[in-house]
């Protein structure tokens, strides 16, 4: 694949042009968009054209693919810095001409799947020029049953993942997210976990193969990439390592028949008993039950009072009769009802979880747009001893005080307990009792406004100070928080890197380093929260 530029003399009349005209906003960017433009026609391959996938600011439809990924209301306002141009790669060469593309014109390149990274990392930046790197053409599922096995490609959507699998069987899974518009380009490179984690562990746990995209534009996979890259993509963030292009799972054993529920109990409905007990409960009930914690602020009884409601969600591998006789051994207090629980198949419960009504058909899973876009922030943290109850009601009243601001508490134990913390990347294992999320969601617009429900997040993720991990004081990568730091990935990159590094991966955050440092020693893969190289 040859390279043909214009001489240095048109490229100079071209320069002075952009300078005089003005109705562009960035002389710079617009020569760099037009250099960009011409490199990738030049570097991509007669039989897969890339011009249709190339969106610039001057196409009417450029708005509309930029805006059609972002899942954070937050970055789609009219001061988010926006890219120079969109490449919707059709095909891997066009991945390939990318990588190329943007290292010979010092371009950053985002990398973005879904689009649901929570501070929009995948498709903002805080560098320019910038473009981005959109994979959501690239998203076959081919499930081999017979095998138990998928090759999943990055673009796809976990609903699509799901929806495939259970086209096939209806007795096979895999333990992903809860969301089925997620991408599982980030959401298996950072450690997704779902509701069967307890039985199967995370995503990083049931990958087998994948096909990466490397600094030299080469396609690997495990055998050639070597088994420290294939460690790192899986819970390190691909994104810092090359353009992930798929990934083959390991299918897991679902039952034909599985049950929900999902009880909610308000303060004055003895909440504070309820929770204490699941705390103590939830990472040591069998493998086969899930019961996920959220906790929110909503009207009390009496006219202007705030009360708090915990709600108990519920996934069980197993018949409605199996998990009433094991809630009524180990967890009698919630008072758990035949009425409560729903029989459905595992694909159905899907849906449950993310909240369409019963009945829902399964096709509603290749559905591409979520149910509620809206504005966000998150943050998380690690329990590893029991909150006392005098604790909870603390954590409620100041709860009740920010009134937005919720709580949702995913519980360990069972398989998570089992894998070594340095099996992976993702090092949260034993000795966890639950992860937290902290979310906060908020329908107004401008500055102001995310100011001060951020910083009402922030305040609850400092009253729980006294309750989670310490040194440090951990967080999970794929809830992504740029209050642990932030990477300008300049001299002082690696010092900064640490600064969210050993939150996110512990102990594992050095083998990071050392791979990247190997893998990408110029630091061309990189964004605001990415493993940096070792100094030099």
């Amino acid at each position: 694949m040859g390279t043909s530029f214009p001489n240095s003399k048109i490229l100079y009349l071209f320069f002075l042009i952009v300078l005089f005209i003005g109705s562009f906003s960035s002389p710079s960017k617009a020569f760099a968009n037009e250099s960009l433009t011409q490199c990738l026609i030049n570097h991509s391959q007669p039989s897969h054209p890339i011009t249709s996938a190339i969106y610039t600011p001057n196409k009417s439809s450029y708005s509309n693919v930029l805006q059609s990924y972002i899942r954070n209301l937050r970055f789609n306002t009219s001061d988010t810095p926006k890219p120079t141009l969109i490449l919707t790669a059709l095909h891997e060469s066009h991945v390939q001409a990318a990588i190329v593309c943007a290292q010979k014109l010092s371009v950053q390149m985002k990398i973005r799947s879904g689009g649901h990274d929570y501070e929009g990392i995948s498709y903002v930046s805080i560098s320019s020029p910038f473009f981005i790197l959109d994979m959501f053409n690239l998203r076959s599922v081919d499930v081999d049953i017979e095998a138990e096995m998928a090759w999943v490609q990055a673009g796809a959507t976990l609903g699509e993942v799901y929806y495939g699998i259970a086209a096939k069987s209806k007795v096979h899974g895999f333990p992903a997210g809860v969301c089925p518009t997620v991408g599982v380009g980030g959401h298996f490179s950072g450690g997704g976990y779902g509701n069967m984690m307890r039985k199967y562990g995370l995503t990083v746990d049931n990958i087998v193969d994948a096909r990466i995209i490397n600094v030299n534009g080469e396609i690997l996979d495990r055998e050639s990439m070597g088994e420290d890259l294939f460690w790192a993509i899986r819970g390190g963030g691909g994104a810092s390592f090359g353009v992930v292009l798929a990934y083959k799972i390991n299918l897991v054993r679902v039952p034909q028949t599985v049950t929900v529920f999902s009880v909610p109990r308000t303060w004055e409905q003895n909440a504070t008993e309820v929770v204490y007990k699941w705390e103590q409960v939830a990472p040591q009930l069998h493998e086969d039950l899930f019961i996920r914690l959220t906790m929110d602020v909503v009207n009390g009884t009496k006219a202007g009072e705030k009360t708090i409601r915990a709600t108990f969600i519920a996934l069980f591998l197993g018949d409605a009769q199996r998990l009433l006789s094991l809630m009524s051994n180990s967890f009698p207090e919630l008072g758990l009802r035949s009425s409560d629980c729903i029989e459905m198949s595992w694909v159905e419960s899907t849906l449950f979880w993310t909240n369409f009504p019963i009945g829902t058909p399964a096709d509603a899973l290749l559905s591409r747009t979520p149910q509620v876009l809206t504005h966000l922030k998150r943050k998380s943290d690690y329990v590893k001893q029991i909150i006392p109850k005098d604790g909870l009601e603390l954590i409620w009243r100041r709860m009740i005080e920010l009134e937005r601001p919720m709580l949702t508490f995913n519980p360990y134990g069972g398989k998570m307990g089992e894998i070594p913390a340095t099996n992976t990347p993702f090092p949260h294992r034993a000795g966890n009792l639950w992860k937290v999320q902290y979310a906060t969601n908020w329908d107004e617009n401008g500055d102001e406004a995310a100011r001060h429900y951020i910083e009402l997040t922030r305040k609850l993720y400092h009253y729980m100070t006294p309750f989670v991990s310490k040194n440090p004081r951990e967080a999970f990568l794929n809830y992504r928080d740029l209050d642990l730091g932030i990477n300008h990935n300049g001299d002082e990159s690696y010092e900064e890197g640490r600064m969210y590094g050993v939150k996110y991966f512990k102990g594992n955050f050095n083998r990071l380093v050392e791979i990247k440092t190997k893998v990408d020693p110029g630091n061309f893969f990189r964004n605001e929260q990415s493993i940096p190289v070792l100094p030099q």
